[in-house]
């Protein structure tokens, strides 16, 4: 018999908080009926300085079950935080989240913009990417290399070993999700292994604090430049030159991109 659930969610509790982060902002979604597009991340309005769509769009969920799938991956990987004696642990599992979720998010906007204009595959400029399995394959892969000896479990019924369980995922869900994000989820693995390997390494409880500091402050004044939210306490002053010429579009920030181009495509992360 399997450990009771509260038992297993005190041994969990930030793999715990997040699920019940992402449910909540899946209900909410739900119930406001906000489309994908004015959370996912998007290359165009990326550039156009929606950085907080890097955040939105990581928490983010186009059903349920895509929801669910994700968030049974993470559960399983949950036992992150129970292996503090090979240097994990739940402070490091805070910690490396919050690099995950940025970074995986800024790579995924890095290697679309290396395929729009050095291979000029347009299509990527139409993709808007959601959901949170670029940390969950992040996790994925830095469980493989300091666990390697571990198994992945999916609904309770399908096991995988996890050394292999980052490239096996990958082309799984590339198969029977016509959906889901290569680019997203190969993101994910190649941060993963940057951490495990030690190439990004040195974060603590000050680092993270300030991190995510850093991660609100962008968070808010993006939001605010974009249009997407008011923040009448906040005033930027515009650095536009006046001497160049401008195009306006009509709209507010957050649908720019939509009101001016119709959404045609949704990648699931």
């Amino acid at each position: 018999m399997g450990k009771p659930l509260l038992y297993e969610i005190l041994e969990k509790p930030a793999t715990s908080c997040i699920i019940g982060i992402c449910s909540a902002i899946w209900f909410y979604i739900q119930k406001k009926n906000i489309g994908y597009q004015h959370v996912g991340l998007r290359y165009e309005t990326a550039i156009e300085g929606h950085y907080w769509r890097i955040i939105t769009s990581a928490f983010s969920h186009i059903s349920v079950l895509h929801l669910v799938f994700n968030m049974s991956a993470l559960w399983s990987l949950g036992v992150v935080e129970q292996l503090g004696h090979l240097g994990l642990g739940v402070s490091y599992y805070l910690q490396y989240t919050l690099v995950l979720v940025v970074l995986s998010g800024v790579l995924v906007l890095a290697l679309y913009h290396l395929l729009i204009q050095r291979f000029k595959v347009e299509y990527f400029r139409r993709v808007t990417a959601v959901g949170y399995s670029c940390v969950v394959f992040g996790w994925m892969t830095i469980l493989s290399v300091k666990q390697p000896s571990s198994k992945l479990d999916l609904f309770g019924f399908l096991s995988l070993p996890i050394s292999f369980a980052p490239f096996e995922s990958l082309i799984f869900t590339s198969i029977i999700v016509p959906q889901a994000s290569f680019v997203g989820h190969l993101s994910g693995i190649i941060v993963g292994y940057a951490i495990a390997w030690g190439l990004i390494n040195g974060m603590n409880n000050y680092w993270a604090v300030s991190m995510l500091g850093w991660i609100v402050v962008t968070f808010v004044f993006s939001l605010k430049r974009s249009g997407a939210y008011d923040f009448n306490f906040i005033d930027i002053e515009s650095v536009t030159d006046s001497s160049l010429p401008s195009v306006r579009f009509l709209g507010t920030g957050r649908t720019l991109q939509m009101s001016t181009i119709a959404a045609e495509g949704v990648e699931v992360v």
